[in-house]
């Protein structure tokens, strides 16, 4: 899609951006633009180069992004000889390696680490959709991420092991990303150069996953270690007035560093979370009585304690269903803790047709991403197939009758059923209650 919008601009600034670009290896890219000793760079494929060049250039403490080419066996190619090879291996025509869209993107060491900017790949685009991102299909568009030395190997390889486990908890699948040494790079032609920012209104064709990266997914830790002291009493100031959870922790709690592991470090729901080894409550807050045990996970909802749920020895199942009590309406509990369903045409999502993901109400993991809905005319929202993992499947033989029920597989609530009267290509129909899923636009 984006290779047609750009066509006519291609046409009329060919002569010109021929003439401006430049074509160095991984060797000739300084990593000191500036001439001075505080910058880095690294090389990023994240699919349009369009879009990744804006939302990278908006990290603070990036100094400068450029849009270019790169990883391919084509020096001094332009982006016209990029799409006419893509076209080339599309037919069989030759097995020469395709350049990918990059951007180069230099920051400065002492405002931004290079995990910083890594995590803000992982998230600003889908990692896992190998030659293609969004509508741009072709391995020009592919995934990438090119080092220029070990340091930056390591940390790349590091930072996709994190945000794979998150992917996988989402029910995502493996990320695609090819991590290689820097190879041929190619200053692209000076009209993709600021693309967005000279057509706000332009094709971007970058879409996220909406999963977070995992560090950034813990302020709870950040804020009670505020000034490197684990025991401070939180601020209420700092958290969510309305609805806010806190975990009270120990030190040296195994059932607490258990917490963390199966539900902590994952946490995806739409409820806040912050954690404190102190055991006041945050100040300004109340807690109803004192604590006698960690971890105590307790909910507050305008600064006064609504309820609490003390101690973890692994029952993941009765964490998340003690926390859909607390979140969900009576309606969606009956629906999900008790195999409720709700009436025909109700749901308020049946006909939503948005690009997005249907996500799990109480741990926010995504269960079915919008271009697996179809309308099947039973008044139920159905999909074809749900998100890797994400569900699980288990006899019913309710009601005098035998069926396939459906649950989430990070909550266990119910979801509804699947059968086999669906679309290809699964030709099935998973049947699931609008009121227990929440939809997510992209």
């Amino acid at each position: 899609m984006k290779a047609m919008i750009a066509a006519t601009l291609s046409l009329i600034f060919a002569l010109t951006a021929f003439a401006m670009e430049k074509t160095v290896t991984s060797n000739s890219i300084t990593s000191n633009p500036n001439n001075t000793a505080k910058t880095d760079y690294i090389v990023l494929g994240m699919g349009c180069f369009w879009g990744a060049e804006k939302r990278m250039s908006e990290i603070p403490g990036v100094l400068d992004v450029e849009s270019g080419y790169a990883g391919g066996d084509l020096p001094g190619a332009g982006y016209q000889q990029i799409l006419n090879h893509e076209r080339m291996l599309s037919a069989g025509r030759t097995t020469a390696r395709n350049h990918a869209e990059v951007i180069k993107v230099t920051f400065d060491p002492e405002k931004v680490t290079l995990e910083t900017v890594l995590a803000k790949f992982w998230e600003n685009h889908n990692p896992t959709q190998g030659d293609r991102q969004g509508n741009d299909i072709g391995s020009n568009y592919r995934s990438a991420i090119y080092f220029h030395d070990e340091s930056q190997q390591n940390l790349a390889l590091s930072t996709q092991k994190v945000y794979q486990q998150a992917l996988d908890t989402a029910g995502y699948g493996k990320i695609t990303t090819e991590i290689l040494p820097l190879k041929n790079y190619i200053t692209a032609e000076e009209y993709h150069q600021d693309y967005l920012r000279k057509n706000p209104n332009g094709y971007c064709g970058l879409g996220g996953t909406g999963i977070k990266y995992p560090a950034s997914r813990q302020p709870a830790k950040q804020t009670a270690a505020a000034g490197n002291n684990l025991t401070k009493p939180l601020d209420g100031k700092d958290l969510s007035f309305a609805q806010q959870l806190v975990i009270f922790e120990a030190e040296h709690c195994e059932y607490c560093k258990l917490f963390d592991k199966e539900v902590l470090n994952q946490w995806q729901a739409a409820v806040p979370v912050a954690t404190t080894m102190n055991p006041n409550p945050p100040a300004g807050w109340t807690l109803e009585k004192p604590l006698f045990a960690t971890p105590t996970i307790v909910l507050f909802r305008n600064g006064q304690e609504a309820a609490r749920y003390t101690g973890y020895n692994g029952e993941k199942a009765n964490f998340w269903k003690w926390l859909g009590f607390q979140l969900l309406s009576p309606e969606q509990q009956r629906t999900a803790f008790a195999q409720g369903t709700e009436p025909p045409f109700t749901a308020s999502n049946l006909d939503e047709k948005r690009p997005g993901r249907f996500v799990d109400p109480i741990t926010g993991a995504t269960l079915f991403l919008s271009q697996t809905k179809f309308n099947s005319g039973t008044g139920w929202p159905s999909f074809f197939d749900p998100v890797e993992g994400s569900v699980t499947l288990h006899d019913d033989f309710s009601h005098g009758m035998q069926r396939i029920e459906v649950r989430s597989a990070s909550s266990g609530i119910h979801l509804g059923h699947v059968f086999d009267d669906g679309p290809p290509p699964s030709y099935k129909r998973y049947c699931i209650n609008g009121n227990v899923l929440k939809f997510i636009p992209d």
